[in-house]
């Protein structure tokens, strides 16, 4: 299986594959429609407070990443996504912050490979 990822705010591609929604909040200006989601995992997403740490409070990507990666380790929503995209060939995590390296859908990613 190949897990990409892309900004929910791009266009969907048909070589996309199964597109999962891993943000919490919906994106802003986005509709259902134009985000052509299959699934939205925002119980995979960093809780409310760890988001607003890192996105609000100025907590640093290192100390972010080791708490996400803390709560994905017992988060039963990541096996549950395991599950929903295990016959998919091609799964895009779509995700909303500009940032394209330092977000939670590659940490995610990491946890769903391992």
């Amino acid at each position: 299986m190949e897990i990409r990822l892309k900004r929910v705010y791009d266009e969907a591609s048909p070589d996309d594959g199964f597109r999962v929604l891993v943000d919490r909040l919906w994106p802003r200006g986005v509709s259902k429609d134009r985000a052509a989601i299959d699934l939205w995992a925002k119980d995979a997403a960093p809780t409310d407070e760890l988001r607003r740490a890192f996105h609000q409070d100025g907590m640093d990507w290192d100390t972010f990443a080791a708490a996400y990666r803390a709560e994905l380790a017992t988060n039963p929503a990541v096996a549950e996504l395991r599950t929903a995209i295990a016959d998919a060939a091609v799964v895009t995590l779509l995700f909303g912050v500009r940032d394209e390296l330092h977000n939670h859908a590659d940490l995610l990613r990491e946890a769903l490979l391992d």
